[in-house]
């Protein structure tokens, strides 16, 4: 696995149009999200449709409270471990909203985002957090303003507004594995 031109190789492309380009090219952040369309369900191409505007608000009524948001993530690891991407590293991806840490506002400027296929209350699982792991090698690689104090969740920049990624999600173990994973 490896990044060319701010794109991981071995994942799915799958191109968003809910992006833009950064205010900044200083990308010092990661966000941990997650997401399962319809919630606590997971499989399915429904997060894809989310995420390049062409969900079917009919295929299930939550779905008619989403289908006017334009939103996107930079990446998405599935319960398989496997990795869709949206939108490059380098650009904006509309993932964390109204946000704000260490007194920056507008996350999604300097921030890149990444969701995990996942619920707040139920477990992630171990190819998981293997492969966000190494994602996040490849990130403090390449984009070296970022470091492990400014990987957070959702819920550390949007807290009030949003729990993800969840009580579920264990933040010791991916740390561990981010240490012990080569850089």
């Amino acid at each position: 696995m490896k990044i060319h031109n701010h794109i991981i190789s071995s994942a799915k492309w799958c191109p968003s149009a809910n992006y833009n380009e950064r205010p900044t090219a200083d990308i010092n952040m990661l966000v941990v999200h997650n997401i399962s369309l319809p919630p606590d369900q997971f499989g399915g191409g429904y997060i894809e449709d989310f995420f390049c505007n062409k969900l079917d608000s009919k295929a299930h009524p939550y779905f008619k409270t989403i289908k006017d948001l334009q939103v996107s993530a930079h990446l998405l690891i599935r319960r398989d471990g496997s990795l869709v991407q949206f939108v490059p590293f380098d650009k904006r991806a509309w993932h964390a909203g109204r946000s704000e840490f260490a007194g920056q506002t507008e996350c999604n400027d300097f921030s890149i985002g990444i969701e995990l296929e996942g619920s707040d209350h139920i477990h992630y699982h171990e190819c998981q957090y293997v492969a966000l792991a190494e994602v996040t090698g490849l990130l403090l690689h390449a984009y070296p303003a970022m470091n492990a104090a400014r990987i957070v969740g959702h819920s550390d920049i949007a807290p009030g507004r949003k729990t993800d990624p969840g009580g579920s999600f264990d933040w010791p173990k991916y740390k561990r594995l981010i240490a012990n994973s080569p850089q």
